[in-house]
């Protein structure tokens, strides 16, 4: 079955521009488009795609607000939203993650990455490349706690090894490289996974990396190391 994908940006060109790259590819399919949040709130009921590649700066609704609705507890379907933007480093990316965003990538990104990414978020993954967790860590330092808030509740219902993977989660590792990291099947570290959203009442692996540095789990240049 191919990936039922909507686009939604507000300029034509960059529309048409995805709609090609994409029905380049046999496994995806361009089911739909829209220019602004609320139109694509009524794509994502009417069309039922898998993945939502969404802008953020749109008229009438913007992305972010547009992404919590689609991913929200009163959603129409399974639709995850890859957020596109002109700036990786930009404030609404990671209101965008907090709001639901499976993950994000540049507009500017080579073709075969924006397949790639689409791929990856359709299949559950999140798309958070570890270098950009770090500079996310880093540039919104001073938004984080300082350590010496008490730590979350939630936090305490984690063993000892649950905790050693949602740190590397909030990484951006993979399922294979944490299995490496900690000498484990990928199996088990899916398992594990598993009950950390669960846990945690967390919906995918992208809100668990917001989760780790917001909760002072993680700090800001510690992510990549």
């Amino acid at each position: 079955m191919a990936i039922r994908v909507l686009l939604v940006d507000d300029q034509p060109l960059l529309r048409t521009g995805f709609r090609m790259i994409l029905e380049a590819e046999q496994d995806v399919a361009v089911v739909g488009e829209a220019g602004d949040g609320l139109q694509a709130l009524d794509q994502v009921r009417a069309l039922q795609p898998d993945v939502v590649l969404m802008d953020i700066r749109m008229p009438r609704m913007d992305g972010v607000e547009a992404t919590r609705q689609i991913t929200g507890p009163e959603r129409d379907g399974p639709a995850k939203v890859l957020v596109l933007t002109t700036f990786d480093l930009d404030e609404y990316v990671v209101e965008a993650l907090r709001a639901g965003a499976s993950g994000f990538l540049l507009k500017d990104a080579p073709a075969h990455e924006l397949v790639q990414a689409i791929r990856v978020v359709a299949s559950g993954e999140a798309m958070l490349a570890p270098s950009v967790t770090r500079r996310l860590l880093d540039k919104y330092a001073e938004h984080l706690p300082s350590g010496d808030e008490p730590v979350p509740d939630t936090l305490h219902t984690l063993t000892d090894r649950e905790v050693e993977v949602l740190k590397l989660v909030a990484r951006g590792l993979s399922n294979a490289e944490i299995a490496a990291d900690l000498f484990v099947s990928e199996t088990t570290v899916k398992t594990h996974v598993g009950h950390v959203l669960n846990k945690l009442g967390l919906r995918d692996r992208v809100q668990a990396a917001v989760y780790a540095y917001e909760s002072g789990l993680v700090r800001p240049g510690a992510a990549g190391q």
